[in-house]
């Protein structure tokens, strides 16, 4: 394995960690989750990990964009796949289908 490679899959392993401790009921967005392992800037690779884990049972619905839209809800197999596994954790929604945040996001590192 390429040194490259060998770093991507070190990173994929930090954010599948962190993905997995997302609580139920709460989300995070994908440059929280690039900050936690290391570089805000890499929020896209963040998303390249969490599609490279849809079907391993990692909570992979939890996570948002900085907005709070479901940018990733075309990976679960519906487009309204996503929204209906949040919004059966409790998770609320703007009048413009977005997650309010204020209410449900945890940041990586958070006890609550």
């Amino acid at each position: 394995m390429s040194e490259s490679a060998e770093n991507q899959s070190d990173f994929f392993e930090r954010v599948w960690e962190v993905v997995e401790e997302i609580p139920h009921g709460r989300v995070t967005t994908y440059g929280d989750i690039a900050e936690y392992v290391g570089t805000r800037a890499a929020a896209r690779t963040v998303g390249w990990a969490l599609n490279a884990a849809i079907g391993s049972g990692l909570p992979c619905h939890r996570v948002v964009n900085r907005k709070g839209e479901l940018s990733g809800k075309l990976h679960f197999g519906g487009p309204y796949v996503m929204e209906d596994l949040l919004r059966s954790e409790g998770v609320t929604f703007t009048d413009d289908g977005r997650v309010k945040l204020e209410k449900h996001r945890w940041r990586p590192g958070d006890t609550g």
